[in-house]
């Protein structure tokens, strides 16, 4: 006996679209990475960014160490378990597997990224660009945003903003922290966001293709 075909976590509609901005992101990354191969000092816009976001006072910067705890080990570790169990109730395997893949993937690139690029932030020791924190919680978002758009059945013209509003969105919460905090320049919060961009959409399309595009039917 056969049941409902596997839902693809990365929804057919969406997969133009988003391969547009993973596009545009890579290129983003590369550019950046480019710029500012080597520095150790930021840019114009970078100090222009952060005039603007100035000394954070209390309780804005409890509020700031809250945020970037959540792209810490623990923290992040314990969003990723929170969101797998999520998707092993909803018997969503695959989309299980995306999360951890999703996330660690993009993790896993900005390190690489940051040996390659060898931008330093307070000291050679402290590589800066791309921010890590900000492509994990980037790439949880998305995950979530990929999954939910696909459970409620969204096309290109609701699904595809959906899940970039959610990117914006946990992207400019963590660079913000991240600014606030002074651990990462404003450019490796964009380098981090875009990151996320173009890691999460193509992983999730190598997970369904892996596992059949949702094609494959439960026995």
């Amino acid at each position: 006996m056969t049941g409902p075909p596997v839902p693809a976590v990365l929804p057919p509609s969406l997969r133009a679209g988003l391969g547009l901005v993973a596009a545009l992101a890579a290129l983003v990354v590369l550019v950046l990475g480019v710029l500012y191969a080597g520095h150790s000092e930021p840019s114009r816009v970078d100090v222009w960014i952060q005039s603007a976001v100035g000394d954070v006072p209390s309780p804005w910067r409890e509020v700031a160490l809250a945020i970037d705890f959540l792209g810490e080990p623990a923290g992040a570790a314990a969003l990723v378990a929170t969101v797998v169990t999520g998707c092993l109730l909803l018997r969503r395997p695959r989309a299980a597997v995306l999360v951890v893949a999703g996330t660690g993937l993009a993790v896993g690139t900005t390190t690489l990224l940051k040996s390659l690029v060898g931008r330093t932030i307070h000291g050679a020791d402290n590589l800066s660009y791309p921010s890590g924190h900000t492509a994990f919680f980037t790439a949880l978002a998305l995950v979530v945003a990929l999954l939910a758009t696909g459970r409620l059945g969204l096309g290109s013209t609701a699904g595809t903003p959906a899940v970039l509003t959610a990117a914006l969105v946990a992207g400019v919460a963590m660079g913000w922290a991240q600014v606030a905090l002074g651990a990462h320049y404003p450019t490796d919060v964009l380098g981090g966001w875009c990151t996320a961009l173009v890691v999460v959409p193509a992983t999730a399309w190598l997970v369904d293709r892996i596992a059949g595009d949702g094609r494959w039917h439960r026995r």
